[in-house]
Protein backbone atom coordinates (compact mmCIF):
# COMPACT_ATOMS: atom_id res chain seq x y z
CA UNK A 1 0.00 0.00 0.00
CA UNK A 2 1.73 3.10 -1.11
CA UNK A 3 0.88 6.79 -0.21
CA UNK A 4 -1.62 8.61 -2.06
CA UNK A 5 -3.05 11.00 0.08
CA UNK A 6 -1.20 14.53 0.78
CA UNK A 7 -0.55 16.43 4.03
CA UNK A 8 -3.76 18.83 3.08
CA UNK A 9 -5.65 15.83 1.97
CA UNK A 10 -5.14 14.64 5.20
CA UNK A 11 -5.42 17.30 7.44
CA UNK A 12 -8.62 17.56 5.03
CA UNK A 13 -9.99 14.36 6.04
CA UNK A 14 -9.07 14.29 9.76
CA UNK A 15 -11.57 17.22 10.10
CA UNK A 16 -14.03 16.22 8.00
CA UNK A 17 -14.12 13.04 9.97
CA UNK A 18 -14.07 14.26 13.32
CA UNK A 19 -17.12 16.61 12.44
CA UNK A 20 -19.46 13.60 10.73
CA UNK A 21 -18.60 11.44 13.77
CA UNK A 22 -19.97 14.71 16.28
CA UNK A 23 -22.56 15.49 14.31
CA UNK A 24 -25.03 13.03 14.81
CA UNK A 25 -24.23 13.45 19.15
CA UNK A 26 -23.90 17.24 19.12
CA UNK A 27 -25.55 19.25 16.47
CA UNK A 28 -29.40 18.39 17.23
CA UNK A 29 -30.38 18.57 13.06
CA UNK A 30 -33.45 17.27 12.79
CA UNK A 31 -31.77 15.29 9.58
CA UNK A 32 -30.22 12.97 12.85
CA UNK A 33 -33.55 12.34 14.11
CA UNK A 34 -33.55 8.89 11.59
CA UNK A 35 -31.03 6.32 12.43
CA UNK A 36 -29.95 5.59 8.59
CA UNK A 37 -28.83 9.62 8.60
CA UNK A 38 -26.84 8.50 11.80
CA UNK A 39 -24.83 5.32 11.04
CA UNK A 40 -24.32 7.15 7.39
CA UNK A 41 -22.45 9.91 9.01
CA UNK A 42 -20.60 7.48 11.42
CA UNK A 43 -19.40 4.93 8.94
CA UNK A 44 -18.44 8.26 5.95
CA UNK A 45 -16.29 9.63 9.65
CA UNK A 46 -14.98 6.38 10.27
CA UNK A 47 -13.84 5.80 6.29
CA UNK A 48 -12.78 9.39 6.67
CA UNK A 49 -10.30 9.05 9.83
CA UNK A 50 -8.62 5.17 8.91
CA UNK A 51 -8.03 6.88 5.33
CA UNK A 52 -6.36 9.99 6.79
CA UNK A 53 -4.84 8.04 9.13
CA UNK A 54 -3.14 5.32 6.92
CA UNK A 55 -2.44 7.54 4.07
CA UNK A 56 -4.56 5.50 1.34
CA UNK A 57 -7.58 6.03 -0.55
CA UNK A 58 -8.44 2.80 -2.35
CA UNK A 59 -10.53 5.34 -4.57
CA UNK A 60 -8.14 7.64 -5.46
CA UNK A 61 -6.06 4.31 -6.31
CA UNK A 62 -8.92 3.44 -8.52
CA UNK A 63 -9.16 7.04 -10.63
CA UNK A 64 -5.55 7.81 -10.86
CA UNK A 65 -5.52 10.45 -8.24
CA UNK A 66 -2.34 11.54 -5.99
CA UNK A 67 -2.00 13.89 -3.47
CA UNK A 68 1.41 13.33 -1.85
CA UNK A 69 4.57 13.99 -3.43
CA UNK A 70 6.79 11.56 -3.17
Amino acid sequence: MTKNIGTIDRIFRLVLGIVLLAAPFVSGMAVFQSGTATIISVIVGLIMLGTATLKFCPLYRIFGIQTCKI
